[in-house]
Formats: structure tokens, C-alpha cells, sequence
């Protein structure tokens, strides 16, 4: 019990002239406590014994993995069909969930030791053995928290981390060329025409240019009235560009 002080032994004594069977119950003082689950929350969530803490985060994660909470009021839980059998309600608060497992916790099943004393004076003293699994502090704990903490560590990660940034990227791009190259041998005539019209359509995007690539590639569509003034400006900007080069160079000449 919690009051009993610690002892590396104990002597269980009393008269008798037969033999006797007896059992003994091992109580383990879990740090920190456990309880065993009620058998149908057993069964749902795969636990026999466990801390409080972790039977409710166990609890979140199969409400999470089978959509119960409520979509509009996040607060509260839809529960399903074992739900139900459980908790006896058809909706309840998460808040509400650590008061309900009161009366789904029970203490920890003890270690039961069957033994026979024997009170033949013939019967040599036996010793047994027995194995008893109990929780320890895990001694990889702090050599993980230093490892995490230590600045020379993290430059290395982070180096590391760079380095699988840049071979990703390097994967991509050696894909794209890839996905570039076999794309052309199955079909070159119809990749260089695909990708001259993504370039067309870039190039617009680029030079804020817009058009219809569909009515352009149509000999009627040069055939409007505007063509002719199109290309009598152009005709004139070109003869002004001359003109001023000319004018340029005859200066020079004079000069």
C-alpha cells in the first residue's frame, strides 16, 4: 500500500501440520498511477492498463480517426454505435469525458503468486522465481533531449537538411528534363508545336499582348480593314526611323 515503508523481504508464518496452498497478490505502485480499462473501452481503444493521460489522448485520436466531432460545434463528440454502449448518451462535451471514465477505470489486476507450503520435514526449501514486467524511466530520454539541444548538433542537421533540399530540387529538374526528352521521342513534331504555343502564349503573358492564336493562324483574319492601316503605320514608323538615322549620320559627316 501507499503507507507501507520499503522492505527487501517479508516472512508470512503460522502453525499447521498440512500442507497448505495460498496465493499472494502483488500490488505494483505504478508512478504514475494506472487503471485498468472497463472491457468494452478495452476492446475499442486496444488498452488493458494504462495512465489517465494517455487513455484520453488514445480516446481523441479514435474520435479524430472516425470523424465524431461535430462538425459545426467543435465542443461537442456524435457518438457512434460503441460510443453509445459506452457512455450511454448519443452526444456529449469532450470536457465532459474525463468525469465519465470515473466509472470506466478500475485498479490494476495484481500479480497473483500460487504456492503450496509444505510441511513435510523430508522437503527440501524451494526457491522460486518469478518474472514481474514494471515500467522504468526510459535511458535514452536524456541523452535524447542533450542530442536535440546541442547547438552543434542542430548546424549539422541543418546542413543536412540543406543538402536533402538541394538533391530534391536537382530531382526535379533531372525529371522535368526527363519528362522533356521523352515526350519529344515519342512525338516530335507534335511536342515542338505544343511548345511553340506555350511560348506564343508566355510571350503574351510577358508583353501584356492579347489575342486569339485561333484567329491569327487564319489567313481572313488579315484580310480587315485595320491590316491595311496596320501596315501603313508600320510602313511610316519605319521610314521616320530611317529618316532620323540618315539625319544622324549626315550630321556626324558635317561635323
Amino acid at each position: 500500500t501507499p503507507t507501507t515503508q520499503e522492505t527487501d523481504g517479508f516472512q508470512v508464518k503460522r502453525p499447521g501440520d498440512v500442507n497448505v496452498r495460498c496465493t499472494l497478490l502483488l500490488m505494483l505502485d505504478y508512478q504514475p498511477p494506472q487503471f485498468k480499462l472497463d472491457p468494452r473501452l478495452a476492446r475499442l481503444l486496444g488498452i488493458h492498463t494504462q495512465t489517465r493521460s494517455a487513455i484520453i489522448q488514445a480516446l481523441w485520436q479514435y474520435i479524430k480517426t472516425n470523424k465524431l466531432q461535430d462538425s459545426h460545434d467543435k465542443e461537442y463528440i456524435n457518438c457512434d454505435k460503441y460510443f453509445q454502449q459506452i457512455f450511454d448518451c448519443p452526444r456529449l462535451k469532450f470536457s465532459e469525458i474525463p468525469q465519465r471514465l470515473t466509472n470506466l477505470l478500475l485498479p490494476p489486476d495484481p500479480i497473483v503468486i500460487n504456492h503450496i507450503i509444505s510441511v513435510d520435514p523430508n522437503d527440501q526449501k524451494k526457491t522460486a522465481c518469478y518474472d514481474i514486467d514494471v515500467e522504468v524511466e526510459d535511458p535514452l530520454k536524456g541523452q535524447m533531449s542533450s542530442f536535440l539541444l546541442s547547438t552543434a548538433n542542430q548546424q549539422e542537421i541543418t546542413a543536412l537538411d540543406n543538402k536533402i533540399h538541394e538533391t530534391i530540387e536537382s530531382i526535379n529538374q533531372l525529371k522535368i528534363q526527363r519528362d522533356f526528352m521523352l515526350s519529344f521521342s515519342k512525338d516530335p513534331k507534335g511536342y515542338i508545336q505544343d511548345w511553340l504555343k506555350s511560348q506564343s502564349r508566355d510571350l503574351k503573358v510577358m508583353t501584356d499582348v492579347v489575342g486569339n492564336p485561333e484567329e491569327e493562324r487564319r489567313a481572313e483574319f488579315y484580310h480587315e480593314p485595320w491590316s491595311q492601316e496596320a501596315v501603313s503605320r508600320y510602313f511610316y514608323c519605319k521610314i521616320q526611323q530611317r529618316r532620323q538615322e540618315l539625319e544622324q549620320a549626315l550630321a556626324v559627316r558635317n561635323t
